[in-house]
């Protein structure tokens, strides 16, 4: 018996990207660092909050890569005239990623309180009805 490909399923046309996207999807795992929640605000809206504590404005990174949100961490090193006698805190580097579906954009940002809050917007496609003529051959 042959194992067929989520993809190549004869009802699915159009889906052969589907299994790529779960592909890359199981591969963005990020160990679980930093920490993150996911809401729906909305009927057509969702919020992506990540606990980043100690990282700045300028130490934080949004860009959207072929339909991937991609957001990333880099702190600056402390000065090297600092004496740690105890240091618990790293400050490493991270990204995050998460993959967005057809018609869901970045409304914005904002870094409050040690959580980064990233807000999407899912646009409602119209309902398009189309009759399609048959000719005679």
């Amino acid at each position: 018996m042959t194992k067929m490909a989520l993809g190549s399923h004869p009802f699915l046309l159009g889906f052969e990207q589907l299994e790529r996207l779960v592909e890359r999807t199981a591969k963005s795992d990020a160990g679980g660092y930093p920490p993150y929640n996911i809401e729906q605000t909305s009927e057509t809206a969702y919020r992506i909050t990540l606990a980043v504590a100690g990282f700045g404005d300028d130490d934080l990174s949004i860009t959207v890569e072929d339909r991937q949100l991609v957001v990333r961490g880099r702190q600056s090193e402390p000065s090297e005239d600092r004496l740690f006698l105890h240091r618990g805190i790293a400050a490493r580097q991270f990204q995050r990623t998460f993959v967005l579906a057809d018609g869901v954009e970045v409304a914005g940002a904002a870094l409050e309180n040690g959580l980064l809050h990233v807000d999407l917007e899912r646009s409602v496609p119209e309902t398009v009805v189309r009759t399609i003529q048959i000719s005679k051959g």
